[in-house]
């Protein structure tokens, strides 16, 4: 559902979650706070905090769920197999695959990864858990694959994702880029925000973004692109896809962030080629420095062999 607010002069100050919270009794303030930090409510089309104060006749805009939606019944649990790597009575280790949405939304009520989780492990249906997202610590784009970690317990969810914010989790992908002068090395420092005019999708901004920093290596060259390690310093929406597009090396395979003659679908490149590589944090219980490896999935083995130079031989990450 679509809200459209103005503010009047006698709610000047106020918080911005707290404002909106006033039009939408039905809806936490907890809930509506999370929509503004992921950009999914904005005020005068922009990105703000939900700490925000606001101003007469600021515009707030944006779409959260209807009352309907949040009254409706729990997620059910479905038998969608998990690759995982490790599992205690705190956490979850899991490989995801390509091609899993990792928690319900427009389009993706069932078959997703939550619905999975549910069923693998039924604490999550009890009390306490975000219905929609219980145990998701970080989320990983449909269309790329690699390590996520899960919390099995609410002080683990709230120690992960600390963690997170603190930048204390070391994350590494793997991704093919495309471009002829990719530099050797170098670290991306642009901020990140919603774009002013494609509202599912993001931007490099000067104005209503937040800090983003990548780092990348390149680890093999072929004639169209590089395999490479990139190290997530901060975790915005499609943070690696945007800062790279923006350096003139989009991913192959993304058909949003990319040159429009590259958008179309090529049978060769299945999906973005993003993996998500290698994570380290520390176990939310013993405080011992965890560190779990991905190898690289057959897609993207089998879409670095199409784009290698017959002359090379393809490179071994596993």
């Amino acid at each position: 559902m679509h809200i459209k607010i103005e503010i009047s002069s006698d709610q000047a100050g106020v918080r911005l979650d707290q404002a909106v919270a006033y039009s939408q009794s039905r809806i936490s303030r907890s809930r509506i706070a999370s929509l503004i930090a992921q950009g999914l409510i904005m005020v005068n089309h922009g990105f703000k905090r939900p700490g925000y104060k606001v101003k007469p006749k600021d515009l707030i805009e944006g779409d959260f769920p209807s009352p309907d939606q949040q009254d409706r019944k729990p997620l059910r649990p479905e038998s969608i197999p998990l690759n995982i790597l490790y599992e205690d009575d705190y956490i979850l280790m899991i490989d995801k695959p390509a091609g899993l949405v990792v928690h319900p939304g427009a389009g993706n009520a069932s078959g997703t990864l939550v619905n999975a989780l549910i069923a693998h492990y039924p604490g999550f249906s009890e009390q306490g858990w975000d219905k929609e997202r219980p145990g998701i610590v970080h989320r990983l784009d449909k269309d790329t694959s690699g390590l996520m970690v899960i919390a099995k317990t609410l002080k683990s969810l709230e120690f992960l994702q600390k963690e997170f914010k603190q930048r204390r989790v070391e994350k590494h992908y793997l991704a093919l880029a495309r471009g002829g002068n990719i530099p050797d090395a170098g670290v991306i420092e642009r901020p990140i925000g919603r774009h002013p005019h494609h509202r599912k999708r993001m931007a490099v901004l000067d104005e209503n973004s937040r800090y983003a920093k990548t780092r990348f290596s390149v680890i093999e060259r072929f004639s169209s692109g590089c395999l490479m390690d990139i190290r997530l310093y901060t975790g915005r929406t499609h943070q690696i896809r945007v800062h790279f597009y923006d350096q003139g090396m989009p991913l192959f395979g993304d058909c949003i962030y990319q040159e429009r003659r590259f958008r179309k679908k090529d049978p060769r490149v299945p999906r973005q080629m993003l993996h998500s590589w290698t994570l380290s944090f520390r176990h939310p219980y013993s405080g011992l420095r965890l560190s779990f490896e991905a190898p690289m999935p057959e897609d993207f083995k089998t879409t670095l062999l199409h784009l290698t130079d017959a002359s090379q031989q393809p490179v071994n990450i596993n």
